[in-house]
């Protein structure tokens, strides 16, 4: 039967990331900055796959949703899967798609 010592240090281990990580120093940093595996992994793999500076480079410019209109609010919301949005004010569909 193990003892508590020896579970504790089993537990305490943590497992390296895995083969389909290619960067792994760069997955363990964003573990320890408390990212998820799936999101450290993804970055990780990004970052290996192309230039560092191009990860997590923003696309272009888009207007404040303060500046959509309510149908293309509704386009949105309906492209992202928001339920009742046929029923929501424009202030409603704007919380909902920044919650989303």
């Amino acid at each position: 039967m193990p003892t508590s010592k020896s579970r504790a240090s089993k537990t305490s281990r943590r497992k390296g990331p895995g083969p389909s990580v290619k960067d792994a120093g760069l997955y363990e940093a964003l573990r320890e900055e408390g990212n998820s595996k799936e999101k450290s992994a993804r970055i990780a793999n990004a970052a290996a796959n192309t230039s560092r500076s191009a990860v997590g480079r923003k696309g272009g410019a888009s207007p404040a949703y303060e500046e959509w209109t309510v149908a293309d609010l509704r386009d949105k919301a309906k492209q992202v899967g928001i339920v009742g949005r046929s029923r929501m004010k424009k202030a409603e569909l704007i919380d909902a798609l920044r919650e989303h």
